[in-house]
């Protein structure tokens, strides 16, 4: 993204219409009818999870028809009623989202469709939660909080990471205090993808072309959404600018090589994605975050997730934790000791939540706190504002890479509605 583009696009807010923040606002209540707009490998495993959670099903949205009827024949399995599909092409999702009988849309299809979509279902009544990253540019991070805002329905991002065993546990022990005043976190997605990548199905139909056209952090969210709420970001504190740097784009290259036989269309790639990306937030009150990026080489899954206070600090894989003074000396102890700050939702729902699977749990309870929340008519966890301020970093890391890693500012999507905001209800 060039500079013009990018100061276009942080003027955003004065092109808005009168502010009315959507920051706290409650759901109706009801039961929602959910409609799914994309059930490929990720949708139907959300599917899945929902249909756990006693969900209504009652419409389904996919360009592979064979992918909607499979996801049908689960819902009718349940013993629900057989939902609609929509299957002709591209633009099907505009059709079922003009349905009267859909209070909550998900979005589960590839990254440059989410803006499209959310902003289709809630200009149509609907309430919006879309993969991560929710969208891709500084535009359409404004344009999904502008149009939240003059419906009044809510775009949430799917965030699964923020409701892990782990990630709800350290987030009650930060509200708590545990830590002390807090100064330093790290996010990442460190995964091997390279195999998925060069398929010839489901995301490497997609996914691969990413490397391709952008330089910069393409999938910050699962490292970055818990940190910032261990900080409560956008509830007393913001992200001011950030500072990125790519390593050369190595790795895809590499594996082609080896995998992929001459003459395949896949060699008139050029791969500019840096295979590790290195981005450096600070934050209004002075905090730092570092988010790592890097899809194309063979390392172990990690999300690193780690958070220092001047009391102690924790880090993940594996999960231990330090706090000044405690037994042992300086030696780093599990988290068997701290089963008093389990988050209520995995003592109630965890072993359900471990029997239906989804990335150990989360993304079970991720789905049953969203329709809890509907349910009993309670404002979303996290909303649109968190949606757009952890999706910019993409395009803010695009940009800074190629200003040879100059700082860029964040917007402030809440135009300073976070400095008195309550804490995240996901830590309560």
């Amino acid at each position: 993204m060039g500079a013009a583009r990018v100061a276009a696009a942080h003027s955003g807010a004065a092109k808005a219409a009168p502010f009315h923040s959507m920051a706290g606002v409650r759901f109706e209540r009801k039961d929602p009818r959910v409609a799914f707009i994309g059930v490929g490998n990720r949708g139907t495993a959300l599917l899945k999870n929902m249909l756990g959670a006693e969900a209504k099903i009652v419409a389904i949205c996919d360009i592979v028809p064979e992918y909607a009827k499979k996801a049908q024949a689960m819902v009718e399995k349940t013993g629900q009623p057989t939902p609609e599909l929509y299957t002709d092409g591209d633009h099907a999702y505009e059709k079922l989202v003009k349905r009267g009988d859909v209070d909550l849309v998900i979005v589960a299809t590839p990254w440059s469709w989410h803006a499209r979509m959310a902003v289709a279902a809630m200009e149509h009544g609907k309430h919006v939660c879309v993969e991560v990253p929710a969208v891709r540019t500084l535009e359409e991070c404004w344009q999904i909080v502008h149009v939240s805002e003059k419906t009044r329905r809510h775009c949430m991002m799917l965030e699964n990471c923020c409701y892990g065993y782990n990630e709800t546990l350290v987030l009650r022990m930060a509200q708590d205090g545990r830590f002390g005043d807090l100064l330093w976190g790290e996010g990442a997605y460190l995964h091997d993808l390279r195999e998925e990548l060069f398929g010839n199905a489901h995301e490497g139909l997609w996914r691969r072309t990413e490397n391709t056209l952008r330089n910069g952090n393409l999938y910050p969210t699962h490292g970055l959404g818990p940190v910032a709420n261990y900080m409560g970001i956008l509830r007393g504190d913001n992200f001011s600018h950030i500072v990125s740097m790519s390593s050369p784009a190595r790795g895809l290259a590499a594996y082609r090589a080896e995998h992929v036989p001459a003459g395949d269309p896949k060699w008139k790639e050029r791969y500019v994605e840096g295979d590790m990306n290195t981005s450096l937030i600070k934050t209004v009150k002075g905090l730092t975050i570092t988010v790592k990026h890097d899809v194309s080489n063979p390392t172990p899954y990690s999300r690193i997730n780690a958070l220092g206070g001047v009391k102690g600090q924790f880090m993940d894989y594996p999960p231990r934790i330090y706090f000044d003074g405690q037994p042992g000396g300086e030696k780093w102890a599990d988290l068997s000791g701290f089963k008093q700050y389990e988050h209520p939702l995995w003592t109630k729902m965890g072993q359900i939540a471990k029997k239906l699977g989804g990335h150990g749990g989360m993304d079970f309870i991720m789905l049953y706190r969203l329709l809890e929340n509907f349910r009993n008519g309670l404002a979303p966890d996290m909303d649109v504002y968190d949606a757009a301020l952890w999706s910019s970093v993409g395009p803010l890391s695009i940009a800074s890479v190629a200003h040879g890693s100059a700082p860029q500012q964040f917007p402030d999507f809440l135009r300073g509605g976070w400095k008195n905001r309550e804490i995240s209800a996901v830590g309560k």
